[in-house]
């Protein structure tokens, strides 16, 4: 007996969890499985960056990542010696600035733990089935959908989807079966990774702290450690080199030697309460759809972990695909609206990928840096609002389809995040980044366009709604989107802008404008 889902995700990571819920959001089920029996309990990735923070709040998760947050704990990334130093540079005070001049958003600082809880819940809440210790054991795929066969303890079942997300992590079975290679620059740092209780207040304060250490005395010359969840645990990392060494090669006496050099006082009391090893490098998968399977997450790309964007990368991977899938499902798209995703997510992969691994380089192995190697981008707003999406959007003549664009400056063109302005409503202030995230928005001043588009809803089944600013929602908009007050800006359910007419133009624009980009 087999049964049947509009997507069947596999892997209940960032990236999986992501999907299932925004595929919540925009009104379509999904099939979560996940081979161990529950989200992660191990000290892994945290921070939510502003991007995201803006994406979560349209399934109602904001709030609860701040709350998530270790509270009155402020967070330090520095370079350094040892935790007791001498520090050679304190990251946060360089490069971080204040972001709410491009967002509504604050940050949050859950852990991934934290965070994937709070998206199962929310997932379920929105429509998603959630299965663990649940195994994709084979799959293939025609023109009409996916069978894939799982099991678990009650045998073998068999599911019938009409597409297949892979969030399976870096080895990704899935995209192993699929023939899908990577690029990169390759594994770059085995590590081993102690989880420890400590009191190391007299020596990191109450704060969340991650050091990236360099020091010839660490094993590789090489090491970090990082808060977690509780103030007295933390999690510290140092080199190996896996041809000649294995977890085996670090008993007590080696472990504490090493947790007492990262944390730079001999005579620290530390209990190891977890080991284990693991690998950083930077791969990007060749592509990130072929057929109806789409990658997401660490199967799409691996990173790094200095920069702290591979979990907020996974994320948003889920974000920008769902409202694609579900708007296909929905008869609302035609399936090439799909293949925009390797268009649009695989370059900003790559950028981040790359960024991180040029962070990684200068943070923590200077030794592995070339010559024509150029400096990472340490700009956040850049990295979070600067890239553009080039693939369904209605391009304007003469974009050459540069990925990234100065956000502080922004231009409104197609394939741009639409920007941050500040509006005044019935309600109060709120921004235009709160109207987007569950369907396509017109902005404009003009009766004619939001009367087009009320009607273009209606007559092509589109999920439309107009914003008729200057009217119950006021602020100066237009100059940031490069329009006048006659113009018209179509963006996306991902706030990325798809349209725009700068001044007065016909019904038939629109009209042209979405079957574009919905491949009607």
């Amino acid at each position: 007996m087999s049964e049947h889902t509009p997507v069947l995700v596999v892997g209940a990571g960032l990236a999986g969890l992501s999907t299932a819920a925004f595929l919540g959001l925009h009104g379509t089920p999904s099939l979560v499985v996940e081979r161990h029996p529950s989200t992660s309990t191990h000290p892994k990735a945290r921070g939510q960056q502003h991007d995201v923070m803006e994406a979560l709040g349209y399934v109602g998760l904001a709030d609860a990542m701040v709350d998530a947050s270790p509270r009155d704990r402020g967070f330090c990334l520095r370079i350094a010696e040892s935790a007791s130093g001498p520090v050679f540079r304190e990251i946060m005070q360089d490069t971080f600035l204040p972001l709410d001049h491009l967002t509504p958003a604050r940050s949050a600082d859950a852990s991934q733990a934290s965070a994937e809880r709070l998206l199962v819940d929310r997932a379920r809440e929105l429509g998603a089935e959630i299965r663990f210790a649940t195994t994709l054991e084979s799959f293939e795929q025609d023109e009409s959908g996916v069978r894939a066969v799982l099991s678990d303890t009650t045998g073998t079942h068999v599911v019938h989807a009409d597409y297949l997300v892979a969030a399976d992590g870096h080895r990704s079975p899935v995209r192993e079966r699929l023939g899908i290679g990577t690029h990169g620059r390759g594994s770059l740092w085995h590590a081993v990774l102690w989880v420890v209780r400590a009191d190391l207040a007299p020596v990191v304060g109450d704060r969340q702290v991650l050091y990236n250490l360099q020091n010839p005395r660490l094993s590789g010359g090489m090491g970090f450690l990082v808060s977690t969840d509780h103030p007295d645990q933390f999690v510290v990392g140092v080199g190996y080199d896996p041809e000649r060494e294995t977890l085996a090669d670090f008993p007590e006496e080696r472990a504490l030697e090493q947790v007492r050099l990262v944390i730079g006082t001999p005579e620290v009391e530390v209990e190891v309460l977890e080991a284990d090893t693991t690998t950083a490098g930077m791969h990007v998968a060749d592509r990130f759809s072929l057929g109806r399977v789409h990658l997401v997450g660490d199967a799409a790309h691996t990173m790094p972990p200095q920069g702290g964007l591979g979990g907020n990368l996974a994320l948003l991977d889920g974000f920008y695909l769902a409202w694609k899938l579900a708007a296909v499902l929905r008869g609302e798209a035609g399936p090439g609206l799909l293949d925009s995703h390797d268009a649009e997510r695989r370059p900003v992969g790559e950028l981040i990928a790359e960024n991180q691994y040029k962070n990684a380089i200068a943070r923590s192995m200077p030794h592995l840096r070339r010559p024509d190697d150029t400096p990472p981008i340490e700009d956040p707003g850049l990295l979070l609002f600067g890239y553009r999406h080039n693939g369904a959007v209605v391009a304007e003549p003469g974009d050459a389809g540069e990925l990234l664009e100065d956000p502080t400056a922004p231009t409104g063109r197609p394939g741009s995040r639409a920007p941050h302005v500040r509006l005044t409503g019935p309600d109060g202030e709120l921004s235009t980044i709160d109207l987007f995230g569950r369907e396509f928005v017109l902005l404009t001043e003009s009766e004619s366009w939001a009367s087009a588009a009320e009607r273009l809803a209606t007559e092509l089944g589109v999920r439309l709604r107009a914003h008729l600013l200057g009217r119950e929602l006021t602020g100066d908009w237009t100059g940031k989107y490069g329009v006048t007050s006659d113009g018209a800006v179509l963006v996306r359910p991902d706030r990325f802008i798809a349209w725009r007419s700068r001044g007065a133009g016909s019904p038939a624009d629109l009209e042209k404008a979405l079957r574009t980009v919905l491949d009607r």
